[in-house]
């Protein structure tokens, strides 16, 4: 009886906690998307059409260094969060400490050869840039290059707050980053210092202040008793966060790939202006991501808690609820697709034409994303990713020949985003199929693996 009244209770706090993240979420990312809507327009009037597209470009490039970290954020998310669950400090301290250090013997080498690279490698033709436009095109790339692998070591506080449970503490750091971002955005537009290299800086010295002052508010203060400390750090521990580790950063570099080649690929068959009004509905319909990922983020490791507590049925009670909130995300879109000719003019005004089927390619798009994300969240959580390997991986790789294919035949923006959406569908399909098998408890072979 006592064991049934303990499992009511830790169904309860868990339930609770995740309300909670997901309440301060609302309130940080409301923040946060605001801000990011106020920095597209101020970011396009500081460096205009043409070298916004290139910064874009750039910036999606950089995503590659972020995930660098073979998993091991994800690997340290769901690894403390079990640690945790099982009251084991001693192993919290040990996954923490290994991933901090493992993060710094990555680096290193990482940056080096990619600034060898940076400076040996044509960049102007691989990016399809006029050098009379970017006079010093490697440059902003290296320095960029640097700041992020900085931040690349300090940012696995984010994944630590989000295996403690706690995503919305994780995403307050980003959104403070963000707001810095908009400030010197604003001050450089000001003042007139409005070049690519200065808006290269701002845009990645953000987060990495804000990480590194995070470091001793968290380690220093609050969670003393798990600091990463070299006396903890063990290649058992390496080896285990490897393990569940590098299948999320194959996942990772999987989606990174879909996503970094879609701006070279439109930046290559049309030019990198074309990369603007794409952007502009991508982070438009963002929106519905970012409060998509507000609702759901928080089930991640809560799913990891409940399942290794064996308790199932919260994750089915979970996953009853998240099905409503597809049907409020898709209504959402739907509005904001019929809104968004009023919002592009307000928004952005005259600077930039958005077609409105590319607006309703952008929606279909992202509505795809967040329906396969439904399910993989609670994957994620379970931990059996075979199957996200395999489709994930194949997206990946048809993706480019498809864009492509589909760019011979129709030579627009269109046939690009037409080939996202395309590639995404079956991960969608296999996801459903596999949480389904998974709840039910009739998961084999690699369904389950």
């Amino acid at each position: 009886m006592a064991g049934i009244f303990s499992r009511i209770k830790e169904t309860d706090a868990r339930t609770a906690l995740v309300r909670k993240n997901i309440l301060f979420s609302f309130l940080i990312k409301g923040w946060s998307a605001l801000v990011m809507f106020l920095l597209v327009p101020i970011t396009l009037k500081c460096l205009g059409e043409y070298t916004n597209g290139v910064w874009l470009t750039i910036s999606s490039m950089l995503i590659w260094i972020d995930q660098m970290d073979i998993g091991l954020g994800n690997g340290l998310r769901n690894q403390l969060a079990s640690a945790i669950a099982h009251g084991d400090k001693v192993r919290a301290k040990e996954v923490v400490s290994s991933t901090f250090f493992m993060l710094i013997i990555i680096i290193i080498p990482v940056l080096l050869v990619l600034v060898s690279l940076i400076f040996t490698m044509d960049m102007y033709s691989f990016l399809n840039v006029e050098h009379d436009k970017i006079s010093n095109l490697p440059d902003v790339i290296a320095v960029a290059t640097i700041l992020i692998c900085s931040t690349f070591i300090f940012k696995f506080i984010s994944s630590f707050y989000q295996g403690m449970q706690l995503p919305a503490v994780s995403n307050l750091f980003l959104t403070i980053g963000h707001t810095l971002t908009l400030i010197a955005t604003y001050i450089a537009y000001s003042t007139g210092f409005r070049s690519l290299m200065v808006i290269a800086i701002i845009n990645t010295a953000g987060p990495l202040l804000i990480y590194i002052t995070a470091y001793p508010l968290t380690f220093f203060r609050k969670y003393r008793d798990i600091s990463p400390s070299y006396r903890y750090f063990t290649f058992a521990s390496a080896r285990s966060l490897f393990t569940v580790g590098v299948k999320f950063f194959v996942l990772q570099m999987a989606g990174v790939v879909l996503f970094m080649s879609s701006n070279i690929v439109i930046s290559n068959i049309l030019n990198p202006a074309e990369v603007t009004p794409y952007q502009i509905a991508y982070r438009y319909f963002t929106l519905c991501l970012i409060l998509f990922n507000i609702i759901s983020t928080p089930y991640w490791s809560a799913t990891t808690d409940a399942y290794e507590r064996g308790d199932i049925e919260w994750i089915r009670n979970s996953r009853r609820r998240m099905k409503k909130v597809l049907f409020g995300m898709i209504a959402i879109a739907a509005l904001m697709v019929a809104a968004s000719p009023i919002v592009y003019h307000i928004w952005i005004g005259d600077d930039v034409t958005i077609p409105f089927l590319l607006t309703i390619l952008v929606a279909v798009y992202l509505l795809v994303l967040i329906i396969s994300m439904s399910y993989s969240n609670f994957i994620f959580g379970i931990g059996t990713l075979k199957i996200q390997l395999i489709f994930t991986i194949s997206a990946a790789v048809l993706f480019i020949p498809l864009a492509y294919l589909l760019s011979n035949i129709e030579q627009s923006i269109y046939a690009v985003v037409l080939a996202m959406i395309l590639i995404n569908l079956p991960g969608l399909i296999a996801n459903r199929i596999q949480l389904n098998k998974l709840l039910k408890g009739k998961a084999t072979g690699i369904w389950k693996e």
